[in-house]
């Protein structure tokens, strides 16, 4: 999560917003949240409805929910997705940026 709050500016700039959604109770999502100062919009789903409408792996052998990371654009279509093989499998947010520029030139 440290990865993208860092980088949030970038997004930013590029006119994208992040949202976070994570399998955690509300209350400690939230402490989480303040306690790291994450800029972003984080939203709680312990009954993994939006894990299961995008298809967000479980797997209960790797510890829950696999990461995954994708860029949704205003019409509420999936651009670009990455379905982490682990807990710890993120793209670089070079990849993201480099999405967001492509789609904000084929916009203008």
């Amino acid at each position: 999560m440290a990865r993208f709050r860092d980088a949030y500016a970038g997004f930013v700039d590029r006119g994208a917003e992040l949202l976070a959604v994570g399998p955690d109770a509300a209350e400690p999502f939230q402490r989480y949240w303040e306690r790291e100062r994450i800029p972003f919009i984080g939203m709680p789903d312990p009954d993994h409805r939006v894990a299961k409408m995008y298809r967000q792996e479980i797997n209960l052998f790797k510890f829950g929910r696999m990461p995954m990371n994708c860029i949704i654009d205003t019409n509420g279509n999936i651009r670009y997705i990455h379905y982490s093989a682990t807990r710890l499998d993120y793209p670089d947010t070079e990849i993201f940026f480099n999405v967001i520029d492509e789609l904000n030139k084929a916009s203008n």
